[in-house]
């Protein structure tokens, strides 16, 4: 199967940015062709692959050995090269036209990064989420490793080799981090009822007596404010940990109700929730879109919602040069919610990652532009893959490492990777998370170790 001249256009621009100069790539029998602008050579990719543009997990995945051709790698020297043929030997080979490299790294960058693997997909879980699990990335052991970057940055070398002087462009690593507010307060907006209910289970499940004794003080004077003393209310703490890392905290904000049972209780509009999004933006932090449940495959709901956001925070003078955010739950169908959120005017979405397991969806922990593979277009919206998320590898239902030492070394395993291939390690913490002082130590620990 070949690339549209669509698909490639867009790989040109997502390996110009990689590289930091401006690539050409063109079809030519069968072949993909590789250039540089104002030099001679090419680099020719022999082998492409039908299966990376198919929808399917069900193939192998080889094993390519960089040291052996003399290549160093980013993170480790044995590689994993999805394909569904035998890697021939030697793998890449140098000569006087330039080079020919026998794996299809364009077919699997675009497979990858355009999400093929899940479209129509229906082993889907109890969300509708196409899981970890189901994926080819986990079914052979490579979904906490960033393979995309990893293979880039072995074809950056193969074009040092071909165009003599060519620097490929040195990427400094990044963290950024992200808090979905799906719960402003502990015990705001409740009902009597649900006030005893979360009381008991402060008692009963969460140990945490001391927040049940005050519950009923916080539920009666939390109508302009969110109360300092709400276990919730851990945003003055995260910005503050932001502050002291020169990082910048984004606080996605849900804007509807779909699904009353999984939406939030707060409305954005209430008046406490306008006075911490004036701080957030005061303080010189972000603000943005967190989606309601069921809104994942309705565009409209989407952009209703994004509208509201962009609303509230007009009437509280909040400018943003650029406004992004992450879907509620993680839901994502990719063949509908990428292009809601470009046609939203949404500025860059930082929904891929997967809830059941932490690590790398779409092969690279850098951002780049969306692809809409069902339309053949590109679209005006930037993804920022998401690499971890808190409950992912604390909470039981998914990894269950508990607020542990385990659970750091996860974290900062998979933060380690990110700055190996020079890219950005997205964390996502909920400011409502954080249920015992491992918890608060585990997020500082993220956030100052660079």
């Amino acid at each position: 199967m070949n690339f549209s001249a669509n698909a490639i256009q867009w790989l040109q621009v997502v390996f110009s940015e990689r590289f930091g100069h401006t690539v050409t790539l063109t079809s030519r029998g069968g072949s993909l062709v590789l250039g540089l602008d104002n030099h001679s050579g090419e680099i020719v990719f022999d082998r492409l692959q039908d299966v990376f543009h198919q929808s399917s997990s069900d193939f192998p995945c080889k094993q390519w050995q960089a040291s052996s051709e003399g290549f160093a790698a980013s993170i480790d020297d044995m590689l994993p090269a999805p394909s569904e043929t035998d890697l021939p030997v030697p793998l890449i080979e140098l000569n006087a036209q330039g080079a020919t490299v026998h794996y299809d790294i364009p077919g699997l960058a675009y497979w990858m990064l355009a999400r093929l693997e899940e479209l129509g997909r229906e082993d889907l879980d109890s969300h509708q989420r196409f899981p970890a699990t189901s994926s080819h990335a986990f079914r052979n052991g490579y979904l906490e490793r960033p393979i995309v970057d990893e293979w880039l940055n072995i074809l950056g070398q193969v074009m040092e080799r071909v165009w003599p002087g060519f620097e490929q462009k040195q990427h400094q690593f990044d963290v950024k981090v992200s808090h979905d507010v799906d719960a402003l307060s502990r015990y705001a907006s409740l009902s009597l009822k649900a006030l005893v209910r979360t009381m008991g289970g402060d008692v009963l499940v969460r140990r945490d007596l001391g927040h049940a004794l005050i519950a009923p003080w916080i539920w009666l004077t939390c109508s302009r404010r969110i109360h300092p003393r709400d276990p919730a209310n851990t945003f003055d703490w995260l910005m503050k940990q932001s502050e002291n890392n020169g990082l910048t905290s984004a606080f996605y904000f849900i804007c509807g109700r779909t699904d009353a049972s999984k939406d939030a209780l707060y409305e954005p509009e209430m008046p406490h929730v306008r006075k911490l999004m004036r701080e957030i933006h005061r303080r010189g932090h972000e603000i943005g879109l967190h989606p309601s449940y069921n809104t994942f495959q309705r565009p409209e709901e989407i952009a209703r919602e994004a509208r509201r956001l962009r609303k509230i925070c007009e009437e509280e003078g909040i400018e943003q040069k650029a406004w992004g955010g992450r879907m509620h739950f993680l839901r994502w169908d990719q063949s509908i919610t990428q292009k809601a959120w470009a046609d939203a005017g949404m500025a860059y979405d930082s929904t891929l990652g997967y809830a059941d397991r932490p690590g790398f969806r779409c092969g690279t922990c850098f951002e780049y532009p969306a692809f809409d593979a069902v339309n053949d277009s590109p679209l005006s919206l930037r993804i920022r893959p998401l690499v971890a998320m808190d409950s992912t590898v604390i909470a039981e239902r998914y990894l269950g490492l508990g607020s542990t030492e385990a659970a750091y070394d996860k974290f900062n395993d998979l933060k380690k990777s990110c700055k190996k291939v020079g890219g950005t390690y997205t964390l996502l913490w909920h400011n409502s998370f954080f249920s015992s002082a491992n918890d608060f130590d585990i997020y500082r620990r993220l956030v100052t170790e660079r």
